[in-house]
């Protein structure tokens, strides 16, 4: 019995050591596939992250995960937002963007990162640059309005990422983008331009990740940025959601609703460029092309080599400030001013063809009155003289006038008997009334009756008749020259230009201040 039961305790004494060596074997396996995190208070930081970030204890694809205490409903993480912008360049309004440099810093908490449980006494935040992040879970956030986005400098300088002791990860980086603004120019240069930001989810919808904006601060700018030709206004945020479906592709190829943030700043055009650039120099160029109605009527070369050459420099003037801009449909508060003031420049050019074709006429005009109503009205609808209408005749024409009623009357005498009956033989050739009046014309000369009747004849003196006319005419009709006219048109224009061109800039000062 003794040999089997010594044969006995060698067999169980080698299998206890064969399996004693397995098990080590074993372990120094799975120590190896998973290193351990004992004494983690002594590791170096690049050692310690390497040990927390290892497969068999983080899976960089999968986002952190966190739970409702009381449903047990898997939760979903949220990603606060802050962003610094260094600098903001002037918006170009040709094609409707504007860049921005920015530092844009993403925190969120992922509890497989935190080692305060087994580094108790490590107090101090590992940092790192991009070699760090790329060990990490991101969350993957774009522009929405963006052309184009990079991050400034090299990778490794700009991205800056940070774990504290209980998980939390902050992720920095500076970046480039060129963001879409939709621009409204009716009121330039008077406009002031409301520029967004638009920040979204790319991966995760609202079930998976959810963006908020920072409590404190979340939007800060440079303090000694400066822009040339905007003034930088308020600035607001806003946190939205966006719906992504079989229409509205913005997130790919999936679906539902997504988390938004965005922020807008208001930025208020200089206009004391345009004031000194623009609109000071076409007053002048309008007020010079009035400098003609001082020069006389028939002055044909300077008043056109005045009135074109202002025309054209205002041309110049206008074309030079909206190359700038895009080709819109709407009409600007500047296309209005160059409209007014081309108005009345071409204004000036009119007025001087006007009064040169006036000044040109040879015949002089009757005027009722002397106002400004009868002198358009004649000037613009000219007739022949009432004078020469009514009888004013030379002394040839009245001689002619004497010896026809000569004539007449001889005639009427032939037909009469010595009582003054009516010879019968000629009823068949003429008929004359018995009291026939008798017509005295007197000549230039002297005066002379033509015939002389009885006290019954009715006697008709043509001459007391002009008479009466010409003291009834000078009485109210006024003869004014061509050139009269014309240079009464040019005084009246000094001041009425110079009054309308007031008034439109009173107009149109209120509307762009007021509207």
């Amino acid at each position: 019995m003794k040999p089997q039961l010594i044969k006995l305790l060698f067999i169980a004494f080698v299998c206890g050591n064969v399996q004693t060596i397995f098990g080590a074997a074993n372990d120094s396996t799975v120590d190896e596939n998973c290193p351990t995190l004992a004494n983690a208070d002594s590791l170096q930081y690049t050692e310690l992250i390497q040990r927390m970030t290892h497969v068999c204890r983080y899976d960089r694809l999968e986002r952190p995960i966190e739970y409702d205490k009381i449903t047990s409903k898997r939760l979903p993480i949220v990603v606060k937002l802050r962003i610094y912008v260094y600098l903001l360049q002037n918006l170009n309004s040709d094609l409707l963007q504007f860049k921005m440099h920015a530092l844009l810093q993403l925190s969120f908490q992922d509890k497989r990162l935190a080692y305060k449980e087994f580094a108790p006494e490590r107090r101090e935040t590992i940092l790192g640059q991009k070699h760090l992040s790329e060990r990490l879970w991101l969350p993957h956030i774009f522009f929405a309005n963006e052309r184009e986005s990079s991050i400034l400098g090299t990778d490794e300088k700009d991205v800056l990422t940070s774990i504290s002791r209980d998980g939390n990860v902050i992720i920095s980086t500076r970046i480039q983008a060129s963001l879409y603004c939709w621009m409204n120019f009716k009121k330039f240069p008077f406009d002031q331009q409301y520029c967004s930001t638009v920040l979204e989810s790319w991966m995760y919808n609202t079930s998976d990740l959810i963006l908020e904006w920072e409590d404190r601060a979340p939007i800060s700018f440079d303090p000694d940025m400066r822009l040339t030709e905007y003034n930088l206004g308020q600035y607001w945020h806003n946190t939205s959601v966006v719906l992504s479906d079989e229409v509205n592709m913005r997130h790919g190829a999936f679906q539902g609703n997504y988390s938004s943030l965005s922020y807008t700043v208001n930025l208020q055009r200089e206009i004391g460029f345009y004031l000194l650039d623009y609109y000071l120099p076409s007053m002048m160029i309008v007020a010079i092309s009035w400098v003609s109605f001082w020069l006389q009527a028939d002055a044909s070369p300077p008043r056109i080599m005045l009135g074109t050459s202002t025309m054209l420099s205002f041309i110049t003037l206008s074309s030079s400030q909206s190359k700038t801009l895009p080709k819109v449909s709407y009409i600007k508060v500047s296309e209005v001013w160059f409209i007014g003031c081309t108005f009345f420049i071409f204004g000036s050019l009119v007025e001087f063809a006007f009064v040169n074709t006036i000044w040109r006429r040879k015949e002089n005009i009757e005027l009722k009155k002397v106002n400004s109503k009868y002198i358009i009205k004649s000037t613009l609808t000219p007739r022949p003289s009432r004078r020469q209408m009514g009888g004013s005749l030379s002394n040839e024409s009245r001689a002619r006038s004497c010896s026809s009623l000569d004539n007449i009357v001889s005639s009427t005498e032939s037909v009469r008997n010595g009582n003054g009956t009516v010879n019968p033989g000629f009823n068949n050739y003429l008929t004359v009334h018995p009291n026939l009046p008798i017509i005295r014309t007197e000549c230039a000369d002297t005066l002379s009756v033509c015939s002389a009747r009885s006290t019954n004849d009715h006697i008709v003196d043509i001459e007391k008749d002009k008479d009466k006319e010409k003291e009834k005419d000078s009485t109210t009709f006024t003869t004014m020259t061509p050139q009269e006219i014309a240079m009464w048109i040019d005084r009246r224009s000094r001041l009425l230009f110079p009054g309308m061109f007031l008034a439109f800039n009173a107009l149109y000062w209120i509307f762009v201040y007021c509207f």
